[in-house]
């Protein structure tokens, strides 16, 4: 059932149970380890999950601000529900009440959060908002350290839904043309040298910003339309031999990129962007890959708002 006007809904799929889910999201050695937008750390003062119970605690900001938070609860059903106040502090009331659900299939878990206002006009601000301040992030965040917490893998991850449908939308990836007005932060421009769009083939690619020009491939290892592209990326010369990234030489040589497309309803289609390093690791280039997610995560949200725009999505 659609969202509806004065609602704000978000939908996850984690790979790992619910029981690790809910861990996450109530016990305070996990939470404190990724609560918030990408940057953010959590003290938590006091947390009494219970209905009627309250988490009282304050978020720090990358720029040194603090927010100061009072969760109510008002149903904790474990393993299933949770509903809640969020937003309120000692000088204002809450901002919406928010109900997630989960619930566990094949091993995953479903994720579904539903944030309701008092009118559609106050959602709308408050989605501009969310947006704004990358609020999204907390749960690509979450996705991050249950991958941690099951694999001991360390994943960069990024979701944005979009107004489309789910075959329009992988056409924006495999589709060259398409793909090159898209891909890139904002004032780059990109276009294919070489391009091999098949499982086992090799585009090569070159992106040009201010008067910097980078070389890179793309090396497709599994093409499942519409639903899944899987492809290594690595910096390059013209010719296609290996570099080191333009920005950084202890940026990994090599990353691993997992796309999945998913039907939220038949006009609205949500894209999973995970990256992780592919082959050994040093130290100092999983040092890199992680102090750089916050870039990353500007890099994505860039590229995705210009897919929006070419898709026709409402902002």
């Amino acid at each position: 059932m659609p969202a509806k006007p004065n609602e704000i809904e978000i939908i996850r799929i984690y790979d790992a149970p619910v029981k690790l889910v809910w861990e996450a999201w109530t016990d305070l050695k996990h939470v404190e380890k990724w609560w918030g937008p990408r940057g953010f750390t959590i003290t938590t003062k006091s947390k009494d999950l219970r209905p009627g119970g309250q988490w009282i605690y304050t978020m720090h900001g990358p720029d040194g601000t603090d927010y100061p938070n009072i969760t109510t609860y008002h149903e904790v059903v474990k393993y299933k529900k949770l509903v809640y106040d969020h937003g309120a502090n000692s000088e204002r009331p809450k901002l919406f009440t928010v109900t997630v659900t989960f619930t566990e299939e094949n091993g995953k878990t479903i994720m579904n959060m539903i944030s309701t206002l008092p009118t559609a006009e106050e959602a709308q601000a408050m989605k501009k908002h969310i947006k704004m301040a990358n609020g999204y992030s907390t749960w690509d965040r979450l996705a991050e350290y249950l991958e941690n917490e099951t694999s001991q893998r360390d994943v960069f991850v990024i979701n944005r839904s979009f107004d489309a449908t789910i075959e329009n939308v992988y056409q924006m990836w495999i589709d060259p043309d398409k793909f090159v007005q898209w891909m890139g932060p904002n004032g780059a421009a990109m276009s294919f040298l070489s391009q091999n769009i098949k499982e086992g083939g090799i585009s090569l690619w070159s992106m040009t910003l201010g008067d910097q020009a980078k070389y890179g491939q793309l090396k497709y290892q599994k093409i499942g339309p519409p639903e899944l592209l899987v492809y290594t990326q690595n910096f390059c010369d013209q010719e296609g031999h290996l570099t080191k990234a333009p920005f950084s030489d202890t940026y990994p040589e090599t990353l691993l990129t997992t796309v999945k497309l998913c039907k939220e309803d038949s006009q609205r289609t949500r894209v999973t962007v995970q990256w992780e390093i592919a082959g050994k690791r040093s130290e100092v280039e999983k040092k890199t890959f992680i102090e750089m997610k916050s870039a990353m995560t500007t890099g994505w949200n860039e590229s995705f708002d210009k897919m929006d725009d070419l898709l026709g999505g409402k902002k």
